[in-house]
């Protein structure tokens, strides 16, 4: 069955850096646009970054453009979240979420598949 696992999450300061990882299994990964989402207490899912099945197009939330990037290794079924200049509201489960259209790529609708998330925590 398809899988997407996080990874990377962690505890930083503001300021600070991470990375984080989603690796997918079970489905042609060359195929699907991948997306990244985060979900912070008390808010609704936000949309964060988008990245084409080729890597030639991207799209990033207001709120992360300039800090965050949004790659992705398709011989290594695996697409990447760089994110610098953390602030404090960054604070949330990131999840990493599949989709075959990129139709409303920047909400949830296109998306079939979802991982179980990482969580962020910015100190400041």
């Amino acid at each position: 069955q398809v899988q997407l696992v996080e990874s990377g999450g962690g505890l930083v300061q503001a300021g600070g850096s991470l990375r984080l990882s989603c690796a997918a299994s079970g489905l042609t990964f060359s195929s699907y646009f991948m997306g990244w989402f985060r979900l912070a207490p008390g808010k609704e899912r936000e949309f964060v970054a988008a990245i084409s099945w080729c890597a030639t197009s991207t799209r990033y939330a207001d709120s992360v453009k300039g800090r965050f990037t949004i790659s992705r290794d398709n011989a290594k079924s695996t697409v990447y979240l760089q994110m610098n200049s953390l602030k404090p509201e960054d604070t949330a489960s990131y999840f990493c979420a599949a989709a075959l259209s990129s139709a409303r790529i920047d909400t949830s609708e296109p998306y079939r598949y979802w991982g179980q998330g990482t969580q962020v925590t910015v100190s400041s």
